[in-house]
């Protein structure tokens, strides 16, 4: 929790620093009232209502008990296991298979799967996907990967108007020298800013990939079943339609198929260090530490 309202903070100080570059290059301090008004709504939005933003944005829809019977009885199952209360079950109607938990606690939380993973997987690789996403529940990560995905949105949503705005002249910008240098400072913030949020959703994502793994295989004793899992979903040709880019970091892998990009960017962890990892823990009693 500490962690979330860190991140929170961080987003509102960033949202704060490009509204005082749009008022000093516009030369309205108007502007930078509406930042702070506006970051304060979106943190608030973002507590309470992401996890409904990002099943909206996913075209995610209730899974029901009679159809979805292997889903129910998994993740019931698993939850009992973990100790924390049965998430809502949703099921996205993608043939490509993937998974992802949201909300802001484990009495607020949500399990998404895709049709294309349940019937992809067989019921122990099953096993060790709900595992891996009721790790993320149990782990307390949901709330901060979701809250991430309204935030990382809005700054590049309020830095792209910037640059719009600076392009095509707009502004009111200050004379001379100063507001020069206003406009330069202003311009490097708006581009500056979406990428070094980026990079905080990405570390973010590839750190608690790598334990949900392990809470995973601790929770279901079977680690092969999230390993199989995992080769499988990664080795599909397609590239899951309804992701976005704010939300590619809350799947259990990722759901494009950018092979080529730089590993610094990639929203997780090379899936050939996680399966190794993974069976680093077939043979062994060792506890994983958490926290």
């Amino acid at each position: 929790m500490r962690k979330t309202w860190a991140l929170m903070t961080i987003f509102f100080i960033v949202v704060i620093g490009i509204g005082f570059g749009f008022a000093q290059v516009y030369g309205d301090p108007i502007i930078l009232y509406g930042a702070v008004l506006f970051s304060i709504f979106m943190n608030f939005l973002s507590y309470w209502y992401s996890d409904k933003i990002v099943l909206s944005i996913s075209g995610a829809r209730p899974a029901d008990k009679e159809t979805y019977w292997d889903l129910y009885t998994v993740t019931e199952n698993l939850a009992i296991t973990a100790g924390i209360p049965m998430p809502k079950l949703y099921v996205i109607p993608d043939a490509a298979p993937n998974a992802f938990a949201t909300g802001r606690n484990a009495e607020h939380a949500t399990v998404a799967v895709t049709e294309g993973l349940l019937g992809m997987l067989t019921r122990s690789e099953l096993e060790g996907v709900i595992a891996h996403e009721l790790s993320h529940i149990k782990n307390r990560d949901i709330l901060l990967s979701t809250v991430v995905v309204v935030l990382v949105g809005f700054v590049s949503i309020l830095a792209d108007i910037f640059l719009r705005g600076l392009v095509w002249g707009g502004g009111r910008s200050r004379e001379g020298r100063a507001g020069g240098i206003l406009a330069i400072a202003g311009l490097a913030l708006a581009i500056l800013s979406p990428i070094f949020v980026t990079l905080i959703q990405l570390a973010i994502s590839r750190k608690r990939e790598f334990v949900a793994d392990a809470s995973g295989a601790l929770l279901t004793r079977y680690p092969e079943g999230l390993a199989s899992a995992l080769k499988k979903i990664s080795s599909y040709p397609g590239e899951l339609k309804s992701a976005r880019q704010a939300t590619a970091h809350m799947y259990i892998s990722n759901p494009f198929r950018g092979k080529h990009v730089a590993k610094l960017f990639m929203t997780h962890p090379p899936v050939e260090e996680r399966i190794a990892a993974l069976m680093g823990l077939k043979n062994t009693d060792t506890e994983v530490k958490l926290r």
